[in-house]
């Protein structure tokens, strides 16, 4: 039986809209993820991650939002697929997978 492992995080960053969004697609190249769906126009991307042994791979949503000119607000939400024999190994990896993400966006960004 499978059932779906969520989770959701919210930040703001400083810097602006548009930077984040270009930044996006060399994130999800630098890990070896795949955009799956990009609208430009709303500010969303639905990635999927690379699976692992006994883990299957997760999907992300990511929403961008404008908080002022210089900050952005970040909405990613992540669902990864799990059995009853993959849950104890893949406790805690769609939280991973997740802060793979934005760790590798902040070395992105301040680079």
């Amino acid at each position: 039986m499978a059932y779906l492992r969520e989770e959701k995080e919210k930040l703001e960053v400083s810097y602006p809209l548009n930077a984040i969004w270009e930044a996006i697609p060399k994130v999800v190249a630098k890990v070896g993820w795949t955009i799956e769906e990009a609208n430009e126009e709303k500010h969303h991307v639905k990635v999927k991650t690379k699976g692992a042994f006994f883990s299957y791979p997760s999907k992300l949503v990511i929403d961008l939002s404008m908080v002022d000119e210089k900050t952005t607000q970040l909405s990613i939400a992540g669902e990864t697929p799990v059995t009853t024999i993959t849950s104890v190994a893949d406790y805690g990896r769609t939280k991973e997978r997740i802060e793979v993400f934005v760790v590798t966006l902040a070395k992105i960004m301040s680079g």
